[in-house]
């Protein structure tokens, strides 16, 4: 569970409310279910506009990213692609072949498999990298989803409240709702400002670093595939590996290849 998402989500919210109690305002004159459809329901209907209908149903599948935390271990896969350098040059490349079974990771064990079949260098690196570019599309899909939700949703609080204003209007001669309608109109423009900010436009970033930390992982395993194919000393391939690791990450392995 991604509690950064959710804490944020909260905290933000928590900010929103605390205003409005201390302006001395009723939270309840913030409810206005009117509003609410013309911002959210209308910006989806805009989404599925924009948007294929296939890519719209992931929608379920990305709020999901959002709120789970995938672990990565990129020090403990270093650790297995210099074990598997290791191996290799000791007993051979076709020696790895035993290993296939427990590598988890597809993208690995697919590498790994290329490598063992004995594959051009040139060849393993295209299929990879077109591997890893088709995934970063498919991110790219939800990123650019939400992207675009966050950019309809307060052109609609926008549309709302322009009705707001419309309907006050027809009502102009009573001055005692003139105040009253002003509030209800303005409070679509709220709620596309708040959905967008606070959910929106964040969910479009946290899922671009959740992109980012994957193309990351994938990189490091291509780079060791390469140099595993390419017999590199185990211990220059351990350099080049930790060099895609900030310094905080690099000493821990470090640290524990000096102690073995």
């Amino acid at each position: 569970m991604d509690l950064s998402t959710i804490l944020g989500i909260a905290l933000g919210a928590l900010a929103v409310v605390i205003g409005v109690i201390s302006n001395g305002a009723n939270p309840i004159m913030f409810v206005d279910l009117p509003s609410f459809l013309i911002t959210i329901i209308g910006s989806f209907g805009a989404i599925m506009v924009a948007t294929p209908l296939n890519r719209v149903m992931m929608i379920f599948s990305y709020f999901g990213q959002l709120f789970t935390i995938r672990s990565y271990e990129e020090e403990k896969l270093i650790q297995s692609l210099v074990a598997f350098s290791e191996k290799a040059r000791r007993d051979g490349i076709l020696a790895l072949e035993d290993d296939l079974e427990s590598v988890e990771e597809d993208f690995l064990r697919k590498g790994i498999q290329l490598v063992v079949d004995g594959t051009d260098p040139d060849i393993i690196k295209n299929v990879l990298n077109t591997e890893l570019n088709k995934i970063q599309e498919r991110h790219a899909q939800g990123i650019t989803l939400f992207d675009n939700w966050g950019k309809f949703a307060p052109a609609f609080g926008m549309i709302g409240t322009l009705i707001g204003l419309i309907a006050m209007m027809v009502k102009i001669e009573d001055k005692s709702a003139i105040g009253a309608g002003m509030s209800v109109a303005l409070i679509t423009t709220l709620y596309g400002a708040f959905f967008a900010n606070l959910l929106l436009i964040p969910f479009k970033e946290k899922l671009t670093v959740k992109d980012e930390a994957e193309a990351l992982v994938k990189e490091i395993m291509i780079e060791g595939i390469l140099s595993i194919q390419s017999g590199d000393n185990p211990r220059i391939l351990e350099e080049k590996l930790l060099s895609f690791l900030p310094p905080s990450k690099r000493e821990a392995i470090q640290q524990e290849s000096v102690a073995e």
